[in-house]
């Protein structure tokens, strides 16, 4: 299975190797000191920014815990990763579990720690609309994504609960989502000349904007409500051998969430790009502002059941979950609740 490493220790770290002018062969030293915890994410996206932050700050060092990512490009991947052990942490929906629960298999994933609470995509329209309502994509075509994927669902949720109708463009209040375009090839696409709008994650939407291609109008998470968006998970057995080293992770990622919440836009942004070296300071600082402009990072780790209720009805909406799961197959607050309660 191809993945790329993305990054293999806390920037801080180095950065501080750097300034103390220490040896490798010192570093290497300290590195054996820490618990090493690999984490597959679903994707490598800014939309996780308490994460990176976590990492550059130092929060998990503090912790005693050195952080490997994995890009593992897609659910079904990441799931892979953890089930096989390639993996002890996985970053990705809550719906991924879900889907193994109802599988029956004995070694399922566990939900411990809440990353995002919203959907991070926004509508992007082919013309400057600054007076957006969902009544105006009756009669249009956007990209929609994948079919059977949260982002999708969680827009055709939204859509209907505007009073649409999903489908060709045949009747009053309809709306053709299509899904015959690959999520990384949308913007693209878009940008060519395919349907009115499209929905695009940061800072993907920024950049169609700078190019002239489109327009933001709304943002899907903020209208469509809270849902669990992206979940830290572990395997049953993996968190019952690991159960303290779990607990620290969870602790070093509260510190992160809570230093986000209380920094400055240009703040994250510089704490965020040393894994987005690609991306300028400004699009960055954009993208934090964005995000916390639509309440999409969680505040604390904790995955509440009617947040997951909520991604449940999603799922049923879209096709693709007969019947709800009982939250505490899938989820343990025990984590979040001692970080909760012990993090200053």
């Amino acid at each position: 299975m191809h993945k790329k490493i993305i990054a293999l220790a806390s920037a801080l770290s180095l950065g501080a190797c750097c300034l103390t002018g220490c040896a490798s062969n010192n570093q290497s030293t300290k590195d054996k000191e820490l618990d090493k915890v690999t984490i597959a994410e679903v994707t490598h996206s800014v939309f996780y920014a308490p994460q990176y932050a976590a990492i550059t700050k130092g929060f998990f060092e503090e912790e005693g815990i050195k952080v490997d990512l994995i890009d593992a490009q897609g659910a079904d991947k990441t799931m892979a990763a953890l089930i096989s052990g390639e993996a002890d942490i996985g970053l990705m929906g809550p719906e991924a579990s879900i889907y193994v629960y109802k599988q029956g298999s004995d070694d399922y994933a566990i939900n411990f720690a809440q990353l995002t609470k919203r959907d991070g995509s926004f509508i992007v329209s082919r013309e400057k609309n600054d007076n957006f309502t969902y009544k105006d994509l009756e009669g249009k075509e956007i990209l929609g994504g994948r079919a059977g994927g949260v982002p999708l669902m969680t827009l055709e949720y939204l859509l209907k609960n505007q009073g649409l109708n999903i489908g060709e463009k045949t009747s009053k209040n309809q709306v053709n989502v299509r899904t015959d375009v690959q999520f990384g090839v949308m913007a693209g696409a878009f940008a060519a000349g395919e349907a009115d709008y499209t929905t695009a994650f940061e800072p993907t939407a920024t950049q169609l904007v700078k190019e002239g291609a489109g327009y933001i109008v709304s943002s899907v998470g903020r209208d469509a409500g809270e849902i669990p968006f992206t979940c830290y998970s572990a395997t049953k057995s993996y968190m019952d051998k690991n159960s303290d080293l779990v607990q620290r992770f969870t602790n070093a990622l509260y510190k992160g969430q809570k230093w986000v919440q209380q920094a400055s836009d240009k703040e994250v942004a510089k704490a965020m790009q040393p894994f987005f070296e690609d991306t300028s300071l400004e699009d960055l600082e954009i993208v934090a502002q964005k995000y916390k402009e639509i309440d999409a990072w969680s505040s604390d780790p904790l995955l509440k059941e009617d947040s997951l209720n909520r991604l449940m009805d999603v799922m049923i909406e879209g096709g693709e979950l007969n019947e709800k799961v009982p939250y505490d197959s899938v989820v343990t607050t025990t984590y979040a609740e001692n970080a909760i309660k012990n993090v200053k």
